[in-house]
């Protein structure tokens, strides 16, 4: 599949609701949806999430894959959740994020410190697990992308707002 443009804000659609997909009936969507968000974020150099509504898909899912980050201490490799909901949340910490929707910015984001999660992958099989540090942190930001919520509506001030620093 060829690599789908990421929606960068203000597309309206980065701020919508997602609807969940109907498993069974949707499972060739949701097939279809996970291929395209898990192809677009590996020819992302550094991406470690990716949510359906970034590439203009307002349903419920997002691939994740924290592996190799420095950042991350648990790790599950690649995951696929559909229909994900956040059961558990513990601890708090700031820390920066950024986005591929928002490429010229960072900021500090408060979010919790470990997560557990329930979902189903896109064949319809139940998944939950937990997570903590960085790929607790991945989840939740990818999770507020279902919401229509973006890391910008997370900032507490203007003070944590960074422009994103280019290497060369």
């Amino acid at each position: 599949m060829p690599v789908a443009q990421v929606l960068r804000y203000p597309h309206p659609l980065l701020k919508r609701r997602c609807r969940p997909l109907e498993l069974p009936t949707e499972r060739e969507l949701a097939e279809r949806v996970a291929r395209d968000v898990v192809d677009t974020m590996r020819a992302q150099p550094g991406c470690v999430g990716l949510a359906a509504p970034q590439l203009g898909e307002l349903v419920r899912l997002v691939a994740i894959d924290v592996t190799g980050h420095r950042k991350a201490r648990s790790c599950r490799g690649l995951v696929v959740l559909v229909n994900p909901e956040l059961v558990r949340a513990e601890g708090d910490e700031l820390g920066r994020e950024g986005c591929l929707s928002i490429p010229d910015l960072t900021a500090n984001v408060r979010r919790a410190t470990i997560v557990a999660v329930e979902a189903v992958t896109p064949e319809g099989e139940p998944v939950s697990f937990e997570a903590d540090a960085f790929e607790a942190r991945v989840i939740q930001h990818e999770l507020d992308h279902l919401e229509g919520v973006l890391f910008l509506d997370r900032v507490a001030s203007r003070q944590d707002l960074f422009r994103r620093q280019t290497y060369r």
